[in-house]
């Protein structure tokens, strides 16, 4: 929400809400007494059904100590999805784990659990990697 204070041909203030300031951190000041700033916001992606998903279940150490990961990668869909896809697979294998950037990362060698719970939920998916 944008509200105006004028304090003379000269001068004018824009008042704006902590929401609209955060969306626009980039933009300093415009001269437009008209200008409407755009946010570059994507529509998040819409969630595939598990049949048409192509989830790929690999094992890592890289840049974690020498501590072995299982990474589940290519899921589609919103961010609240794929955390409860982890959440299952975390409680399932009971170990810890989290979501960043669309990967599901479990805690441990879980590959060949991972794809057993995956294809019963009704996953496409296989082992990748080496």
């Amino acid at each position: 929400m944008q509200e105006w204070l004028n304090f003379g041909p000269h001068l004018r203030i824009i008042i704006t809400t902590m929401s609209d300031w955060k969306q626009r951190l980039g933009m300093v000041y415009s001269t437009n007494p008209d200008f409407e700033y755009q946010t570059d916001t994507e529509p998040e992606a819409e969630t595939l059904p598990p049949e048409k998903q192509n989830l790929k279940v690999w094992l890592d150490r890289k840049q974690r100590g020498g501590k072995v990961v299982t990474l589940i990668k290519g899921f589609v869909g919103t961010e609240e999805d794929c955390a409860a896809l982890g959440r299952m697979l975390k409680s399932r294998c009971g170990v810890g784990g989290s979501v960043k950037d669309g990967e599901i990362i479990v805690q441990g060698d879980h590959r060949d659990r991972v794809v057993e719970l995956l294809i019963a939920a009704g996953y496409k998916c296989k082992k990748a990697g080496g």
